[in-house]
């Protein structure tokens, strides 16, 4: 067949455009496959910047692929000449003693991370801009910041085309199968065959791995960006996470006018991926629902709204990842259900996608990221 290659990506976004990258440069012929032209509004990666931070919850997986992203990271800034991490630090309140801020402290500790723990007063003086209650601390994460995402998505596609692989956007894929010898992937144009295949459709892995269908849910969530003052200005202001009792808000300075971006990761409402992305409504409840923390958190930022935006998250039941083989073919990867809080993770995800596809040496555990944790979920929907 003369559109046969090495690898084939079905997914072309971020984790799609990395893991391209990666494999390609490790010289292996890649197809990259996606229905939209990169980057685009109906994934998971437009809204301009995405936190990066190490201090991580959970399991220890995450420290470690934060450290080795960031070295990535900067590798990719070099290689593609452009500035792609903007080291604003990023300070993450919450309640005093809450058992999951002293497990992302110990876990910085162990990681020998630069972080800083500052009292309600000690970040009232360092950012007058926060008006946080008496009970309120933060971990201050000094080499933390934010991702620039389309420059980031640019590079990925420049460089990985320049390594010789080959993107085909307006390709919705409609199934794959195995061949004997490697795997046919169908389109509504063309046939394509390879090797290998890596699936990284987001909110669409479910119909894309559909005999397996990890579980993953598309989420609609939302973002603005607030007129603020110069204090908030990414000269002066972190990026920052803020648990509160009405929810868990992330946030980022202002830079050259943009104002204070700010949304609620633990908000959002159950789509149908394939629908058309419902807009943000200005003046309802998807603004209220950012001005809430605003008014009474960061009150000098909660001023007119500049913009907000709609975007998906692609949700796993526990908000782990699924990195892992396709449990009946073994020359299928599957990478979704990064949960809202993958982009920062891109490049590590992007060099492991690489190494799982090359049966090299993995450089973490990835207990967490298995599929078959799963199972009982199966199980339940196959008797119901």
């Amino acid at each position: 067949m003369k559109n046969k290659v090495d690898v084939i990506i079905i997914g072309a976004g971020t984790m799609g455009l990395s893991s391209g990258y990666y494999l390609a440069k490790s010289g292996k012929s890649v197809l990259m496959l996606d229905a939209y032209e990169p980057p685009h509004t109906q994934g998971s990666h437009h809204g301009d910047t995405r936190l990066f931070r190490y201090a991580y919850t959970g399991d220890l997986v995450y420290n470690a692929m934060a450290v080795r992203a960031h070295e990535l990271w900067s590798q990719l800034e070099r290689e593609s000449s452009s500035t792609l991490l903007i080291p604003s630090g990023v300070l993450n309140i919450s309640p005093d003693h809450d058992p999951l801020a002293e497990e992302k402290w110990n876990n910085a500790l162990a990681f020998n991370l630069s972080v800083e723990r500052l009292s309600t007063m000690g970040i009232k003086h360092r950012w007058p801009g926060f008006h946080l209650p008496k009970g309120y601390s933060g971990i201050l994460e000094r080499r933390a910041g934010y991702l620039l995402t389309e420059p980031v998505l640019h590079a990925y596609k420049g460089l990985a085309e320049r390594h010789g692989a080959r993107l085909v956007t307006g390709a919705k894929v409609l199934h794959w199968e195995s061949s004997g010898s490697g795997y046919i992937v169908h389109t509504a144009a063309e046939k394509y065959e390879a090797d290998q295949l890596v699936i990284t459709t987001g909110a669409w892995a479910s119909e894309t791995a559909e005999s397996v269908k990890p579980p993953v849910a598309a989420v609609r969530q939302v973002i603005g960006w607030f007129e603020a003052p110069e204090l908030f200005d990414v000269s002066q202001f972190p990026g920052f996470t803020l648990d509160t009792e009405n929810g868990l808000y992330y946030g980022f300075p202002s830079k050259d006018g943009s104002g204070l971006k700010i949304g609620r990761h633990d908000w959002g409402t159950d789509i149908d991926p394939s629908a058309p992305l419902l807009p943000f409504q200005s003046g309802g409840e998807d603004e209220e629902i950012l001005r809430q923390a605003l008014h009474k958190y960061i009150p000098e930022a909660n001023g007119r709204l500049i913009r907000g935006a709609a975007c998906k998250y692609e949700n796993t039941p526990d908000e782990d990842f699924i990195i892992d083989y396709h449990p009946d073919h073994k020359g299928v990867v599957l990478a979704c259900g990064f949960s809202g809080h993958g982009f920062k993770f891109a490049s590590a995800v992007g060099e492991l996608i690489s190494n799982l596809v090359n049966g090299d040496s993995i450089r973490y555990n990835l207990s967490a990221f298995r599929l078959d944790r799963f199972q009982h979920l199966q199980d339940h929907e196959a008797t119901t």
